[in-house]
């Protein structure tokens, strides 16, 4: 690996903790400017102002908000993630209740995603032009013009509704057997494949049908090269850094449909946790599940940039 490609990643790694830092910050502050008061919102509406204050002083809260951010910011990195002023249990325990879960959910949306979206694109590109090629990217389009909200609604509508195939709530008990997991997983899996896979095809099929329009392939095209020849040993292996930028950039999208997902179908996932701790004002829980979801969002992001930079052949 020469110099030039690992300055290009040490840069790139500087950046993604540069913009942490800076996302943190933006956490942190903008969650103290969330209308409501903490302490009235933990001891109801007959709360008295001697007992808010007493509660304020008790939370810390009392104390300026730039001091609070240091403490908060060193408890991350030494892996204090302070206590729930709801439930008052540590909030590292509370969030690995709940990851598990969201991690499950994004994991079987990834594994349906990416070969069906890769394969409709790669298949809509080798098809330029053709019923199938405009009837992928009419769809695709389609998809991406409807909110994760709207689909999941309307799944809840048809299947658990009218239908009545599928629960509504996707609530597994410890003691569930095999069918009622998969029942329990199809609508919030099929919401997050469908505002994932739109995105993906059609970058996917951008980048196969621009190198396939290259001087290189055509000259394969005129050696003799099959279709799948031409594809997998000329056009794929040279479109890499898009397709691997348009998987990230859907799975980064995944993370904010996972909130929606989560909470329309009750779903006991992080983001769960997150939109609860919003609606009691939970800061310790909101500030440390909002930095996980970007934490996942600069390593996927930073991963597909630095994937990028191998696989160009110029660079090594």
């Amino acid at each position: 690996m020469n110099k030039r490609i690992l300055e290009m990643i040490g840069g790139r790694l500087a950046v993604a903790v540069l913009s942490l830092f800076l996302v943190s910050l933006a956490v942190f502050f903008i969650t103290e400017l969330l209308p409501g008061d903490t302490a009235q919102e933990l001891l109801g509406q007959a709360v008295t102002t001697e007992a808010a204050a007493q509660l304020r002083e008790t939370l810390g809260l009392d104390r300026p908000a730039i001091l609070r951010y240091f403490e908060w910011i060193f408890g991350l990195l030494t892996g204090d993630l302070g206590y729930s002023h709801v439930s008052d249990r540590p909030v590292a325990n509370l969030v690995a209740e709940r990851l598990p879960n969201s991690l499950t959910l994004a994991a079987i949306t990834m594994a349906i995603t990416i070969p069906l979206a890769l394969g409709l694109g790669i298949v809509a590109a080798i098809w330029r032009g053709s019923i199938f090629d405009r009837a992928i990217s009419s769809a695709a389009i389609m998809l991406v013009s409807f909110p994760e909200f709207m689909i999941a609604t309307l799944l809840v509508m048809w299947l658990s509704v009218y239908m009545q195939w599928l629960p509504a709530l996707s609530f597994i008990p410890a003691t569930a057997d095999f069918r009622t997991i998969v029942l329990a997983f199809i609508m919030p899996v099929s919401v997050l494949v469908f505002g994932s896979c739109s995105q993906m095809i059609r970058l996917s099929r951008a980048a196969i049908a621009d190198a396939m329009a290259t001087p290189y392939v055509e000259m394969a095209v005129l050696k003799g090269a099959s279709r799948g020849r031409m594809v997998l040993r000329h056009a794929l292996p040279n479109s890499v850094a898009p397709i691997v930028n348009s998987v990230a950039l859907s799975m980064s999208g995944l993370l904010g449909g996972v909130i929606i997902v989560e909470t329309v179908f009750n779903y006991p996932g992080l983001a769960k946790l997150m939109v609860d701790g919003v609606s009691t004002r939970d800061m310790p829980l909101i500030q440390t599940c909002s930095m996980i979801f970007c934490g996942f969002y600069l390593v996927l992001i930073t991963a597909a940039d630095i994937i990028a930079i191998l696989s160009n052949p110029r660079l090594r």
